[in-house]
């Protein structure tokens, strides 16, 4: 400090020690050393998370079209399959018809050609026609048979029908069920039927008549069992195919048993057969070409 020859107030010289202050404790100075240096923007993930997501939903998509497309091919394939097989079942079937009329031909020549020898030799035709008269009988239904084939039991369902909001009358069999059953055994080449023991024949009726069930205007209740003779593998397969009438009677849960045998035996039948309208026809004006 200097003395002041002015008579003034001395005055301090602080020069120094502002600009010390100044450089070592101003506040300025201090936040500009203090200051963090600006840092780069934090990029986002999230368009990148959000494209992944997109990717991952429009790949499952296609995946899920890819497994539809595939099992609506192979649906198709099957169906086209089952028809193919169904459109050759039926050609084997008409070609057994064509062969059996071939040989149902066949026979009536022989028979025409043994009538004609009997004739030549001793005229007598009594054996020929004790043939024919056996065969007729057969066919028609007036004699007993026995051979392989198929006994068929149905039975009402088990369910109670209280306890389902259904018809209750859907759960018992009708005459339609058991038509069914039979026009399909037909269909597969039964020879001969029966239901409870009754022949049936080609003036047979099933109808029903209440609760029950008539067949040759005789009533029967279930169970109805269903004798047939013929081939019991084409039998079987024909009642247990894919839709077909054990299926359709299983969803009323109409019980449908189906055992196959070696030996089924069918009565004869022995109601009555008379004719009342129906006639023999006779064609006179072939027998006038004849003269």
């Amino acid at each position: 400090m200097t003395d002041n020859h002015n008579g003034q107030n001395p005055v301090p010289e602080q020069d120094d020690a502002v600009q010390g202050e100044v450089l070592s404790d101003c506040p300025l100075v201090v936040a500009k050393e203090q200051q963090v240096p600006p840092q780069e923007p934090v990029q986002t993930r999230r368009p990148v998370a959000f494209g992944v997501f997109l990717a991952c939903i429009l790949f499952g998509f296609l995946l899920s079209m890819q497994f539809k497309s595939v099992d609506i091919s192979s649906n198709a394939l099957t169906s086209q399959q089952l028809r193919a097989e169904e459109l050759q079942s039926l050609l084997n079937k008409e070609r057994e018809k064509n062969q059996e009329l071939y040989e149902e031909l066949l026979r009536g020549k022989d028979d025409l050609s043994q009538y004609r020898d009997q004739a030549l030799q001793s005229g007598d035709y009594a054996a020929i026609l004790a043939d024919e008269l056996a065969r007729a009988e057969l066919a028609a239904g007036f004699t007993d048979v026995v051979g392989p084939g198929l006994i068929v039991t149905m039975s009402d369902s088990t369910k109670n029908p209280a306890d389902t909001t259904a018809d209750p009358s859907y759960y018992i069999i009708h005459d339609n069920d058991i038509l069914q059953v039979v026009n399909e055994l037909r269909d597969a080449g039964a020879e001969a039927l029966s239901i409870n023991g009754e022949r049936l024949l080609a003036t047979s009726e099933i109808r029903c008549a209440g609760s029950i069930v008539s067949v040759n205007n005789n009533r029967y209740a279930a169970p109805y069992v269903i004798r047939a003779i013929g081939d019991p593998a084409a039998m079987s397969s024909a009642l247990s195919m894919r839709g077909g009438v054990i299926d359709q009677l299983s969803i009323w849960d109409i019980q449908v048993d189906v055992q196959q045998s070696e030996e089924v035996l069918i009565r004869a039948y022995t109601g009555k057969t008379t004719f009342q309208y129906a006639q023999e026809y006779k064609d006179n004006s072939s027998q006038e070409k004849g003269e």
